[in-house]
């Protein structure tokens, strides 16, 4: 099945769908980001068919390397939902997520993702993560970030005051 036949089979081939609408929102983000002087991504977070938390890239505009249209758009839904765990809602991004917001997803708990262009559309035109993704199967030792391990047993003192806590609030 290609491609469009396999939306056209979540949606209805007739009628636009509330997944579509809410992607070309991302979309229609991502092409205002771009006039905006930011990056060409836009994100759209979505639960139970209501639009909670909008994003959009702004790692230029505001000097801050992790501001992606989906991290953005995690922290205003964590903000609007009072909660870190995004259970139960979607996102719609107008890119497949780099590495770094593919883990923002995953631990805000979000339970499916939709997304336009790929990796490979990314990279064509300078977003290229490939080699984080390589990086990140590496030793730490062989990885291009120089890494030195140090002061392990007084770091994992934090860990054991973590384990010990009886009102801690796991995520």
């Amino acid at each position: 099945m290609t491609e469009e036949k396999a939306g056209d089979a979540l949606c209805g081939e007739k009628d636009m769908c509330p997944q579509e609408r809410f992607m070309r929102q991302a979309i229609k983000l991502a092409r205002q980001s771009v006039e905006q002087g930011g990056g060409p991504f836009g994100a759209v977070i979505v639960k139970e068919g209501k639009v909670v938390a909008t994003g959009h890239n702004q790692v230029v505009p505001s000097c801050d390397p992790t501001a992606h249209a989906e991290v953005s758009a995690i922290r205003a839904a964590a903000a609007a939902l009072g909660t870190f765990d995004l259970s139960g809602c979607e996102i719609y991004t107008s890119c497949e997520p780099c590495p770094m917001c593919l883990g923002a997803i995953y631990w805000a708990r979000i339970g499916r993702m939709y997304y336009g262009c790929d990796q490979q559309d990314a990279a064509r035109i300078g977003f290229d993560d490939s080699f984080i993704y390589r990086e990140m199967a590496l030793d730490p030792v062989r990885r291009r970030l120089v890494s030195c391990r140090m002061l392990a047993d007084e770091a994992r003192e934090a860990f054991r005051a973590w384990e010990a806590k009886p009102d801690k609030t796991e995520y």
